[in-house]
């Protein structure tokens, strides 16, 4: 319900800013608040709920909400609830104003968003963004003001045109008349059913006349088996069934749309005289949507892309890394000599370092994503790589995340954000961790080089070379087959086509991709922090503990080594690396392999540093450290056979490509899917396929002749 003047007097207005994906919403949102934004989710959702102060002329203050982007109100799955919930005010507190955001590019399409919410009879503004793109006749305001009945008003964020006036208009609407209720006059077969439905939906949800006819008309087009769609009355979904089996053969949703766009298209010619042209986007469009043009473009953008969150960021993360090794150094320094030094050190100091090390890479993917979006290109790489993503359940908008997992899972989990289905989201998150992240490079190299020749294959190919190569390989096609199983079993649900509203290319805003990687930036560093975080210093404790007596100060380095691995040997680690023996024995594996396993969980590479503790090498250690595949290759079971063989090593790493050992990983998708449920299934299911995967590996080499 509307707010009257006495209630606005007493408490901020909240005004909603609503409208398709790349309208410009966001920078008009930043235009009007000062870019004062505050970052939640809205509840029960993992998408984030962006709000803002802003003033308005005469001193009015005001609450901003950007809605995330929406071509309807007609949700089919769960996260595109948040339009609807937004502009209703389901969960959430209703809006006393809804502001239009509409492309005047995309004239026509824009206003079906704009019908929708007339009928619902919301007080509301249009605003007529991005008019300074428009090339020709642009849209005329009064005509669309004329036609909706509610004010209009041109625009441009980019440049900043109509803004003040737009301010000017916002406060008038707050404090004036509720508009008439905007009604459309639809096929009979179509009335019945709304007919039949108002008074259910009046019932369920204590609804106006007027609304409850136009969320009947929601219901029909958003209702069905496939829909993600939740707290919707059981008599709500029953009356809906009993609609659409009564309807035979009729076809709801084309009469309820093909109405609307019928409608809009019969008052075109009102609207603008000369069509808009995008002349720039078009010419530009010819090479970016060829079939090989633009795949060639698009491969160049991926390589630029990998290229800095591969190498690029390497500077920032040596830089991060080296300060807090002296911040470490300077703590043992400073502190005396406990076990809470230990602790801050080891375990506080580290788990933050372990957090903040993944930073560079995650501000650069999202300086990228923003780029590519704001520009509009992110729209048309989705468009290209749908052909190639739909075989295995996907659209385009997968590509991308699956992409940057080469460098990172966690920034790749966070940027499946940019798809809409939380169907197409989790299932792009759960495949995400087999491609072979820079984590995992130490600990290939360390067993490629200790227990694989360095000879060459038909002479020229390195054969240490080929099995780097293999495993990227491996992983890559772990993912889309693990991709098609779980989008027929656990995520089954029907492909979606990808449907995209190509916008103009244009020079993106670096204000907003700023932006951008400053909210993603902080909501790393807070949220899935902590996670990581606490499960560090858990870590820490099994392997530091119960320690042995430490050797007397006169101690050689030899010694002092030699008691660290007997301290791991008997920590909380080594007592569960031995007890999972039995388990990882059939892969080749023993006990202390297990408990770098165990120490991997932290992050991959540490199983290098842990198996430099298990075979007292030290833990300063990395993958060229000679003197520890030395010990590796030295290492002899009880009976005398050698515990590292090219069998084996290749059954750890395929254990290594496939099972989920990152707990940053784990946090990450605990942080985006709300819960423990979905990584706890990562976990579990990723292992069990590492394990099948190993034992087959490790037993089927077994009984081949190859010197294995």
């Amino acid at each position: 319900m509307r707010a009257t003047a006495a209630a606005l007097a007493h408490r901020r207005p909240l005004v909603a800013l609503v409208g398709n994906p790349n309208t410009g919403k966001t920078l008009l949102f930043n235009r009007l608040t000062g870019s004062n934004a505050r970052v939640g989710n809205y509840p029960g959702i993992t998408v984030e709920r962006r709000t803002a102060r802003g003033e308005l002329p005469g001193g009015v203050d005001v609450e901003l909400l950007d809605v995330p982007g929406a071509y309807s109100l007609s949700a089919r799955s769960a996260e595109e609830q948040v339009a609807i919930r937004s502009v209703l005010g389901w969960g959430v507190r209703p809006p006393d104003l809804v502001v239009l955001v509409v492309d005047a590019t995309q004239l026509l399409r824009n206003l079906y968003l704009v019908l929708q919410v007339r009928e619902l009879g919301l007080p509301c503004v249009i605003a007529l963004n991005m008019v300074d793109e428009v090339e020709g006749a642009r849209p005329d305001p009064r005509a669309i003001e004329a036609l909706f009945g509610v004010p209009c008003v041109p625009v441009s964020a980019r440049t900043r045109e109509g803004i003040d006036e737009l301010r000017a208009t916002l406060a008038r609407a707050l404090h004036a008349a509720p508009p008439t209720p905007f009604r459309l006059e639809y096929p009979p077969g179509v009335e019945a059913d709304v007919e039949a439905l108002t008074p259910v939906l009046r019932a369920a949800w204590q609804l106006p006349a007027g609304q409850a006819r136009a969320m009947a008309l929601w219901a029909l087009t958003s209702l069905d088996e496939d829909d993600e769609l939740a707290d919707i009355p059981d008599e709500v979904r029953e009356a809906v069934r009993q609609r659409r089996q009564a309807a035979g053969g009729r076809d709801i949703d084309q009469e309820i749309i093909g109405t609307r766009y019928a409608w809009l298209d019969a008052h075109a010619g009102a609207l603008v005289g000369v069509h808009a042209r995008r002349g720039l986007t078009e010419r530009v469009d010819r090479v970016l949507l060829h079939p090989v043009a633009g795949f060639g473009v698009f491969v160049a953008t991926m390589l630029v892309i990998f290229q800095s969150l591969f190498s690029w960021s390497d500077p920032f993360v040596t830089a991060i890394e080296s300060l807090f090794e002296v911040t470490a150094g300077l703590a043992r320094t400073w502190l005396p000599e406990s076990v809470l030094t230990d602790l801050f050190v080891e375990g506080i100091i580290g788990g933050v370092g372990n957090v903040v090390v993944f930073l560079p890479q995650i501000l650069l993917l999202f300086f990228f994503v923003g780029v590519m979006e704001d520009s509009g290109y992110m729209a048309r790489a989705a468009y290209l790589m749908d052909r190639v993503m739909k075989a295995i359940g996907l659209h385009g908008r997968a590509f991308v995340p699956m992409l940057s997992g080469y460098a990172c899972a966690v920034p790749a989990i966070m940027a499946t954000r940019t798809m809409e289905r939380q169907r197409d989201r989790l299932l792009t998150m759960m495949v995400i961790p087999f491609m072979t992240c820079s984590a995992r490079l130490p600990v290939y190299t360390l067993i490629i080089a200790a227990l694989f020749p360095p000879r060459r294959v038909l002479g020229v190919l390195s054969l240490q070379g080929l099995m780097m190569m293999a495993m990227y390989l491996f992983g890559t096609m772990a993912a889309l087959v693990s991709a098609a199983v779980l989008g027929r079993t656990v995520l089954k649900g029907r492909r979606e086509p990808l449907l995209l509203e190509l916008p103009p290319i244009r020079l993106p805003s670096m204000a907003s991709v700023g932006r951008l990687m400053l909210s993603r930036g902080k909501v790393f560093l807070t949220d899935a922090g902590t996670v990581i975080l606490a499960c560090t210093v858990l870590l820490w404790g099994l392997l530091s503990f119960p320690k042995l007596p430490e050797p007397g100060p006169d101690a050689t380095h030899d010694e002092l080594v030699a008691w660290q691995a007997e301290s791991l040997e008997a920590s909380y680690a080594g007592q569960l690396g031995k007890a999972i023996e039995p388990v990882i024995a059939p892969l080749g594996f023993d006990w202390k392999i297990g408990v770098g396993l165990i120490g991997a969980f932290a992050a991959r590479e540490v199983f290098v540093s842990t198996m430099g503790l298990v075979y007292g090498v030290g833990e300063d250690v990395d993958e060229s450290s000679t003197s520890l595949r030395e010990r590796m290759q030295q290492s002899r079971h009880a009976d005398g056979r050698p515990v590292y063989t090219p069998r084996v090593g290749l059954s750890l790493m395929v254990f290594i490509a496939l099972a989920a050992q990152c707990m940053s990983t784990l946090a990450a998708v605990k942080r985006e899917t709300g819960g423990y449920r979905w990584p706890v299934f990562m976990f579990a299911y990723m292992t069990a396929v590492a394990w099948v995967a190993s034992f087959v590996v490790y037993q089927v080499s077994g009984m081949t002749h190859y010197p294995f």
